[in-house]
């Protein structure tokens, strides 16, 4: 396999301007991925019609402002992603891993603070099992967590891959795979937030 430096990744001028970043096959995986949550919030959303009276009181028991500290968690991680991969283009390979290591800490930060959040809930008494509105919520934030754990696995790739001095055309592509796998993270989470914790 013919390999090519960062810097000859950045410079390559027959690189298309409209480039779809990483493989055909992530972004298969992404919006299948995106068409699961779509079906979980339009069930929500269903019930959550059916039944608005219990779902509005259960979501009084919410801390919103857990959902905002971890919402600015996740797009900080993202900006640290993007400027990431900006810094593999331009073969900084002091600055990227850097980077990409801020991101993985703010999902580190994420799921303290879940952690905290599930604790609080359990110790009051509040399960899956309490009602349908906490069903959903533990489903919901539950798959998102699991998601955000895969993605913290896919910044250590991205801070082990950064580090290489050589990059072939298409491992920098898995790398920006991995960026949009965790931007996508943080697009559910912004559709996720405002759904469980605010709209009444």
């Amino acid at each position: 396999m013919t390999t090519v430096s960062k810097l000859d990744l950045a410079e390559r001028p027959t690189r298309p301007e409209r480039h779809l970043p990483g493989e055909a096959g992530t972004w298969v995986f992404i919006f299948g991925d995106m068409g699961v949550f779509a079906v979980f919030f339009c069930t929500y959303l269903y019930y959550r019609g059916e039944h608005p009276d219990l779902f509005n009181d259960s979501q009084l028991a919410l801390r919103p402002s857990y959902g905002v500290i971890n919402t600015l968690f996740l797009l900080a991680s993202s900006l640290c992603v993007v400027l990431g991969i900006r810094a593999v283009r331009a073969e900084s390979r002091k600055v990227a891993p850097s980077l990409f290591f801020l991101a993985l800490l703010c999902g580190l930060g994420f799921a303290v603070m879940k952690f905290v959040e599930y604790s609080e809930k359990l110790s009051a008494g509040i399960t899956p099992v309490t009602n349908s509105f906490f069903m959903y919520y533990y489903i919901l934030t539950g798959l998102h967590f699991f998601h955000v754990v895969l993605g913290m696995a896919v910044l250590i790739f991205l801070i082990v891959k950064s580090r290489a001095t050589i990059l072939t055309a298409r491992q920098f592509a898995f790398m920006e795979g991995g960026a949009c796998f965790w931007h996508m993270v943080d697009l559910l989470w912004i559709v996720l937030f405002p759904l469980v914790y605010l709209v009444k």
